[in-house]
């Protein structure tokens, strides 16, 4: 008599003790990717020696976007391809010629700001080495809605 009484109480100081309540799921409004220290090769820069010797860059990339509910079941369609975005840019670089790194950064701006999705962008650009007391010249450029 008395086992099954300790069973009964326990099981009433579990089922009235503080149980778990699930938080309802805060839906984010806008999500951002960052994709830090790219580092690629171009032709940047107006001496002579920069027009013929491919010099280092490292890309840094914030991009904010609108979210729909699509992102919280796992669907891929619903977030902004982080991938696709990189590929341009990188063949944007390596690929072109800049005499200017506002130049280059404003191109990279605009691929990174085309998705209609996109909230606000921001790219910096660091050149490596183009001072000789210091780490690198950088050039930061924002986009927003």
């Amino acid at each position: 008599m008395e086992r099954s009484q300790n069973k009964v109480s326990t099981q009433k100081l579990v089922s009235v003790g503080k149980s778990f309540v699930p938080r309802k799921r805060v839906l984010a409004t806008t999500a951002q990717i960052c994709i830090s220290n790219l580092r690629l090769r171009t032709l940047i820069g107006f001496n002579p020696d920069e027009r013929t010797k491919k010099q280092d860059v490292i890309v840094n990339i914030k991009i904010t976007y609108r979210t729909n509910s699509g992102i919280y079941e796992d669907c891929v369609e619903s977030a902004l391809n982080y991938k696709t975005i990189t590929k341009r840019v990188i063949s944007c670089v390596e690929e072109g010629s800049f005499l200017l790194l506002e130049k280059l950064v404003g191109d990279v701006l605009d691929i990174c700001a085309e998705h209609e999705a996109v909230a606000a962008a921001s790219v910096r650009i660091d050149k490596p080495h183009a001072l000789r007391f210091a780490d690198s010249v950088s050039l930061e450029m924002r986009y927003d809605t």
